[in-house]
C-alpha cells in the first residue's frame, strides 16, 4: 500500500511533520505497538566520531530477542558498517544499546544512505497451549556524513529539476542524501509527478513520467524532509533546461 506524503496544511504544523515523516518512511509507523522501540526515527553516524549508537527498548511484556541488522540500498550496495551486538536478549522494560561502527576503505566523498532493521523476535512460551505473536519491525533511514562535509540543513536547495519532453528529471549534483515527498507538482500548470522514490543520493538523476498537461511550467513544488525526517514548508524550485 502507498501512502501519499502530503499532509493537509489545514492542520497542526507539529502533526503534518509526523504524518509527512511516517509516510515517508522515517519514523516508525508501528512506534505505539508493543514491540522493539528505537530511540530516535533516524540513525546518523559521523565518520569523524567512527561510529554511532542506538538506544532501543523492549516494550513487551516478556524477554525479546533483538536482531539488528543493516540493509543497503539497490543504488548503494558497498558495505559500511558492522552492527555490534547483532542478536541481543532485552527483558521487559529494558534498553538494549546499538552500535553502528563504521569499517572504510577510503574516506568518504559524499553522504551515504542506508537502512536499519530492528526486529525483536518473542521467546518461545511454556509448551502446551496455542500463543499466537507477532513480529515488529521497525526499519529506520541511516545516514553515514562524511568528516570533511559540511553540515547543509537544507540539501534539497542544491536540487536541479529540468523538463525533457514528456518527463521530468532531477539530478542531485551535492554530495548530500535529499528526502522528500514522492509526489511534486509542476507550477502552475499543477500536473503531478510521481518520482518513484523518497530520496535522492549524490550524483544520481531521476527521471519520471508526467501526468497531465505540463505546459507553462515554470516551478517545481516539492514537499522536503530535514535529516531526521520531519517535513519542512513546501520548497519551489525553478525548472531549467535538460
Amino acid at each position: 500500500m502507498s501512502v501519499r506524503a502530503t499532509p493537509p496544511h489545514h492542520l497542526p504544523s507539529v502533526l503534518r511533520a509526523c504524518l509527512t515523516a511516517a509516510a515517508l518512511g522515517f519514523l516508525p509507523l508501528a512506534a505505539h505497538a508493543s514491540g522493539m522501540l528505537p530511540e530516535t526515527s533516524v540513525v546518523i553516524v559521523n565518520e569523524a566520531d567512527g561510529e554511532a549508537s542506538m538506544n532501543v527498548k523492549n516494550t513487551d511484556p516478556a524477554a525479546t530477542l533483538l536482531y539488528t541488522s543493516i540493509q543497503n540500498l539497490p543504488e548503494d550496495k558497498e558495505p559500511l558498517l558492522v552492527v555490534s551486538p547483532p542478536v541481543a536478549r532485552v527483558e521487559p522494560d529494558q534498553t538494549q544499546l546499538v552500535r553502528f561502527i563504521l569499517q572504510l576503505k577510503e574516506p568518504l566523498k559524499t553522504q551515504r544512505l542506508k537502512r536499519v532493521i530492528f526486529e525483536g523476535i518473542p521467546q518461545k512460551g511454556p509448551e502446551g497451549g496455542v500463543k499466537v505473536t507477532m513480529n515488529v519491525r521497525q526499519n529506520l533511514p541511516l545516514i553515514i556524513h562524511p568528516k570533511n562535509l559540511a553540515v547543509n540543513r537544507e540539501p534539497w536547495k542544491l536540487l536541479s529539476w529540468a523538463i525533457d519532453g514528456d518527463k521530468l528529471v532531477l539530478r542531485n549534483d551535492s554530495a548530500y542524501v535529499v528526502r522528500f515527498a514522492q509526489a511534486v507538482a509542476l507550477l502552475p500548470a499543477n500536473a503531478e509527478v510521481d518520482m518513484g522514490r523518497t530520496y535522492i543520493l549524490p550524483g544520481e538523476k531521476l527521471v519520471s513520467p508526467i501526468k497531465g498537461n505540463a505546459a507553462g511550467a515554470t516551478t517545481v513544488r516539492m514537499s522536503p524532509a530535514t535529516v531526521y525526517g520531519f517535513s519542512v514548508d513546501n520548497f519551489d524550485a525553478p525548472l531549467g533546461k535538460p
